[in-house]
């Protein structure tokens, strides 16, 4: 035992060092911890809160976007992902299994629901499966599960399959505005999550604004994450998107939506864009086109994915004349009753001619006829002769078609100018070879219809937090520019009114009962493929831009339509459903907003006096005084009888046949509506007889022979539309006898 002594001391003293440098060592762990605050370079802080600190995120609302009257375009609604848990590890209770236990089963079931084949969805149960997944997702086929697919699903009480609540956006109103509203799309992050981005319209540009900010919920828990007792949880509320306030109006909007339907469905045109705004204050109360998409399936969106008015310029034909003469007017060059030749014109000796849209026109006429006709002639010499190249130049950059408007949406593009040889100078000046956009149109014409002042045009009336209700920003009208004074304005009007309601105008489709409208209309060529522009006579832009009630313009109305299917007699008559589209949404839109009819405005009523027995000449300066036609039949000095009879209601402007006590003489009655036409009949005892609808045309009793009571009076009838197709049809006739390959046709 003694022996053993040494060999035991040695063997302590040696565990006594082992011990020793333990103890140092623990000690030096110890106190470097104490000091630094790290192990094995993690912050042993940072990582005791991550352990026991545990967070959850309160997901913002993405904004809401409205109509100019409070009503929802755009909003967030509840959706749900479908999700299946894989995991055995989540069942504690065998008979009530808490994971997918009969993959098959569930795909037969859940494919019922999803659109997803069954064996699709059982290939993503069976891999995850296999791969020992906690958990699988369906893709974009499990997600925006609306409330009653989901009750659907738990109604089957599949063992595994449950749901996470989620948002989508909705938009209640469906295909309404779809390219000026746009729409977001979930996309997926970096750290796997989903956030909602804008990707068109006011969705994409004012995604920052619509955008909100998720909040969040701090506790801190024990080992076994129960909250700890005397924990406060920290919340940071979520701050959502704020509300983007339109100056579109859901009821004009319908009846615009309504209208490019029926047009479309009818007449099957290429594109139709349409723009209804407030001239007074650059709003846009309505904005469409076709084709267009559903903003929630997309369906049709890979028909058009621009903006037509937008993103697309085009030659705008004709109505381009609208500037020209508004130039022309302001720069004092303009004379209505002068005359010039129509038919052709050529700008330089080297140039081909350019024609009218009839190709051999009217004959020596006013300018202000060429106006009512379109004549491309009388817009070439005032481009070249009377304003002058340069000073023209100059009013296309006042009216801002060298520029976009800067209204707030996204891709805006801006007018191609062609403006270097005097050809395509004079060309641009009644809307051919230049392009421009709708927008562009539309900003231009509030100066015409806004008493001179041009107002930038606008889609965003203002913006909103969506939780307090406080307006952020607000948009106030913006002049754009003064590119002619109110008189001119005024005058230009008045010229304009007349397109629509001379019987030489080709905007007599655009007439509205009880309001006064004035506009042009505009036929565009447009180029095909190869550089040419396309031939056919439906091969066209056909548009119309007008502005209503004339006096105070409340409304501007922008229609387009390409190449619609016309057939038979309407071939070629792009007014048609131009016109389809304009008068319904200009005339609804003027009643839903409480515009007076002009003609109870303007038009004066009086009780006609007795005339008999007076003086002729007497009697015509009168009825002259009274804002009345005085139609004399006879070569008497004395009146002897009148129609309407004395003490009838006239309306300001109506004919009032005079008989006198000499032969009674035929007046022309060229023009004339029936019921005057009856005035003459009735006076002079004729028997009448009419053939057609509308205005005369033609008499078989010929201007200045003597009437003879018991004859019949013949008329024939027509009415403005068809009037302009026989011209149309009689000028197409004679342009296909001419020689094409040295001259240069260009369309209304």
């Amino acid at each position: 035992m003694i022996k053993k002594q040494p060999y035991m001391n040695v063997g302590a003293a040696i565990l006594f060092v082992i011990f020793g440098l333990l103890f140092f060592v623990v000690l030096f762990r110890y106190l470097s911890i104490q000091i630094t605050g790290e192990a094995a370079g993690q912050p042993i802080a940072a990582k005791a809160q991550q352990k026991y600190t545990h967070q959850s995120v309160i997901k913002a609302s993405r904004g809401d976007i409205l109509d100019r009257n409070g009503e929802i375009v755009a909003e967030d609604t509840a959706a749900y992902k479908l999700v299946a848990i894989l995991s055995k590890k989540m069942t504690t209770n065998p008979k009530k299994p808490r994971h997918v236990k009969d993959p098959e089963m569930t795909a037969k079931e859940l494919s019922k629901f999803l659109n997803m084949d069954e064996t699709e969805i059982y290939r993503i149960l069976a891999n995850g499966i296999k791969k020992e997944q906690f958990q699988v997702e369906f893709g974009k086929a499990g997600k925006d599960i609306s409330y009653d697919t989901k009750t659907k699903i738990e109604n089957l009480h599949l063992p595994g399959i449950t749901f996470q609540r989620d948002s989508k956006r909705f938009y209640p109103n469906g295909v309404f505005a779809s390219h000026l509203i746009g729409y977001a799309d979930q996309l997926e992050q970096k750290n796997e999550t989903y956030k909602t981005i804008g990707k068109m319209g006011i969705e994409k540009s004012f995604n920052k604004e619509l955008t909100g900010k998720n909040g969040k919920v701090n506790f801190e828990s024990d080992v076994w994450g129960y909250i700890l007792p005397d924990d406060k949880p920290k919340i940071t509320p979520a701050e959502n998107g704020n509300d983007v306030y339109l100056t579109i109006d859901k009821k004009i909007q319908t009846f615009l939506e309504d209208a490019l339907d029926k047009v479309s469905k009818e007449y099957k045109p290429k594109k139709i864009i349409a723009i209804v705004a407030d001239p007074k204050t650059g709003d846009i109360l309505a904005m469409g086109q076709r084709p267009t998409f559903h903003p929630k399936t997309k369906e049709g969106i890979n028909d058009s994915w621009h903006n037509e008015a937008i993103e697309t310029s085009f030659e705008p034909g004709s109505t381009m004349k609208i500037f020209t003469l508004a130039a022309a007017v302001q720069e004092g060059v303009f004379n209505p009753n002068e005359k010039y030749m129509s038919g052709s014109y050529r700008v330089t000796n080297k140039d081909k001619a350019i024609h009218d849209h009839n190709y051999s026109g009217w004959g020596k006429i006013s300018y202000l006829e060429g106006v009512q006709r379109s004549s491309n002639t009388a817009f070439a010499k005032i481009a070249k002769e009377k304003l002058g190249f340069d000073t023209l130049r100059k009013y296309l950059t006042k009216f801002g078609f060298d520029k976009p408007t800067g209204i707030e949406l996204p891709d805006e593009t801006s007018g191609k100018i062609a403006y270097t040889w005097p050809i395509e100078k004079i060309t641009t000046a009644y809307g051919q070879g230049t392009a421009i956009t709708p927008i562009q149109q539309i900003q231009a014409a509030t100066a015409i219809a806004n008493d001179g002042k041009m107002l930038k045009p606008h889609v965003v009336k203002k913006i909103v937090n969506h939780d307090t209700g406080k307006t952020i920003e607000e948009t106030v009208p913006e002049v754009a520019g003064t590119p002619i004074s109110e008189e001119t304005a005024k005058k230009v009007r008045d010229y304009l009114e007349t397109v629509v309601t001379s019987k030489n105008g080709t905007g007599g489709r655009y007439k509205i009962d009880g309001y006064s409208v004035a506009g042009k209309t505009g036929t565009a060529n447009i180029p095909g493929p190869d550089g040419r522009y396309l031939t056919g006579v439906n091969n066209y832009m056909f548009s119309f831009l007008g502005m209503a009630p004339k006096e105070n313009p409340k409304l501007i109305v922008y229609v387009a339509v390409q190449q619609p299917e016309l057939t038979g007699l309407d071939a070629g008559q792009g007014a048609i459903p131009v016109s389809a589209v304009f008068n319904p949404v200009m005339q609804n839109s003027l009643h839903y907003l409480n515009i007076q009819p002009s003609k109870l405005e303007k038009t004066s009523l009086n009780k006609l006096a007795d005339y008999q027995g007076k003086s002729v000449d007497e009697t015509k300066k009168s009825l002259k005084a009274e804002g009345l036609d005085a139609v004399v039949i006879g070569n008497g000095t004395k009146v002897t009888g009148q129609l309407p009879k004395s003490g009838t209601t006239v309306l300001e402007g109506e004919k009032v046949i005079i008989q006198t006590n000499g032969d009674l003489i035929a007046p022309d009655m060229t023009n004339w509506s029936l019921r005057d036409v009856m005035k003459i009949a009735n006076i002079a005892g004729l028997k009448l007889s009419t053939k057609g609808k509308g205005y005369v045309v033609g008499q078989n009793i010929k201007p200045g022979a003597l009437l003879t009571q018991g004859n019949f009076l013949i008329v024939n009838l027509k009415t403005p539309e068809e009037k302009w197709t026989e011209e149309s049809k009689a000028s197409k006739d004679e342009k296909s006898a001419s020689d094409e390959n040295t001259e240069v046709t260009i369309q209304d």
